[in-house]
């Protein structure tokens, strides 16, 4: 090799190292950007709330073991996973002890919502092994199991709060029966309920059987609610997380999960976020916190496992990211522009930067599965 060409070569590398290394710098201070916005958001609710048991009043009181606290939980066990804060940990097992490891109503419930919690309760088991913290838990899905019913989630919304913890079970108990009782269930709720709640041409799920045509927008098409649609996308996210790679119905799972996300795209709202109504942007339209993070969480979760082409949905994602950072987040980690609890656009309202919500546990779980998939997106 000529002294010129060997120059050439040894520029060529020095490039290519410096290139590299400013991109590793420019990816590492992106994941403690992000990783920042989260400490933030959780610092101020722990710190506005630093009793896990006490319920969080509005207008109705609930204990703090429903789904609005257990979808905070799922949250925070996510950046606990990316950030050891010893407090984390502390608050979820003080949230589980206070509440003695139980259901809202008791071990022989039906009810999703009741069942939510049980994923942080098992998340914790896997941490410190104490019987206590799925003996209830497990009860009420063997229950379920036991009684060969399959219709119990008629809203959505169900298939996030209960779904996962049958597949955490299957895997914890190395039974596959956890596994098929959860898509019998799923697939009811799919095709069989209200003639069946996903709408497969569409890409989108109807909340429950009342919002199933003939019911219409005001706009005249079809009412696909965006939180009711994220929640699906983080059961499917969670169940093909959890579920081994060779777990029986993943490519039912993988089918769905891949068209809800190419009918989401076109959907997003320029400024980043998507509405409440995914279909119809003048009811009750504007920026929309829970269903934008849930989407997200979705999004960039299908990145990180090889199934999205980064290509097409790194913009989508960065995009919605940027703006919930920069116009949902407060100062002092208060979430702005989150629905309040309801199950259509109406529902909820007013939604804006500094309307507080009916609860403000679940927006900040959202937000922290949403951060958690983000982060670890920063390091590819």
């Amino acid at each position: 090799m000529s002294k010129f060409l060997s120059k050439i070569f040894i520029l060529s590398v020095a490039v290519m190292l410096f290139s590299s290394c400013a991109a590793q710098k420019q990816r590492k201070a992106q994941k403690e950007e992000i990783l920042k916005v989260m400490r933030s958001t959780n610092a101020y609710f722990m710190n506005k709330w630093p009793d896990p048991y006490k319920p969080i009043f509005t207008n109705v009181l609930r204990p703090s073991n429903i789904w609005t606290r257990a979808v905070y939980y799922e949250g925070l066990m996510a950046l606990y996973q990316i950030d050891k804060n010893p407090k984390y940990y502390d608050y979820a097992v003080e949230w589980g002890e206070k509440h003695k490891w139980g259901l809202r109503n008791g071990i022989k419930t039906r009810n999703g919502d009741d069942q939510a919690c049980g994923q942080t309760y098992i998340d914790l088991y896997y941490i410190d092994k104490k019987p206590e913290r799925i003996k209830d838990i497990k009860a009420s899905m063997d229950l379920m199991m036991a009684s060969g019913k399959v219709n119990d989630w008629t809203w959505i919304d169900a298939i996030q709060m209960a779904m996962p913890v049958f597949a955490q079970l299957g895997v914890l108990e190395k039974n596959p029966a956890y596994f098929e009782y959860m898509y019998k269930m799923y697939m009811h709720t799919k095709e069989v309920e209200g003639g069946g709640l996903y709408n497969a041409k569409e890409g989108l799920w109807w909340r429950d059987k009342d919002f199933v045509p003939p019911y219409k927008e005001p706009n005249g098409d079809d009412c696909y609610w965006s939180r009711g649609n994220g929640w699906v996308v983080a059961a499917l996210v969670r169940v093909l997380d959890i579920m081994p790679k060779d777990g029986p119905h993943r490519e039912e799972y993988i089918k769905t999960y891949l068209e809800m996300m190419k009918a989401l795209v076109p959907l997003q709202r320029e400024d980043g976020f998507w509405n409440v109504s995914l279909n119809d942007p003048n009811n009750f339209g504007g920026p929309e916190t829970t269903g934008t993070a849930l989407f997200v969480y979705g999004m960039a979760f299908g990145i990180n496992n090889g199934l999205l082409d980064k290509a097409t949905y790194l913009p989508v994602i960065n995009k919605a990211w940027n703006a919930m950072v920069t116009k949902a987040v407060h100062p002092n980690g208060f979430l702005g522009y989150v629905q309040g609890t309801g199950k259509e656009p109406k529902d909820g309202q007013p939604v804006t930067y500094t309307s507080m919500p009916d609860f403000e546990d679940y927006g900040l779980g959202c937000f922290l599965l949403a951060g958690a998939e983000m982060y670890k997106l920063g390091g590819k």
